[in-house]
């Protein structure tokens, strides 16, 4: 039980650290407010590292959920 709780905290950290790392796609919350270009339905194409740091996010995350679901049965 140790030991999933010890993955779970070094991936709930790998995960704040690698969604920090992913470049923005939109202007953010001042561009939304001033008139800037904000289109949540733009279809961008990411290349090069881009693709790997959204890859690993992907899996991270479905990793954190499907571990979180785990530990819950494991506790009861």
């Amino acid at each position: 039980m140790i030991i999933l709780d010890i993955v779970f905290l070094i991936i709930a950290v790998l995960l704040i650290v690698i969604t920090l790392l992913q470049g923005g796609k939109t202007d953010g919350a001042s561009g939304a407010i001033m008139g800037g270009n904000l289109n949540i339905f733009t279809d961008t194409k990411e290349r090069g590292p881009e693709v790997i740091i959204i890859r690993f996010t992907m899996f991270l995350g479905i990793l954190y959920f499907l571990l979180a679901i785990i530990i819950h049965l494991v506790a009861k």
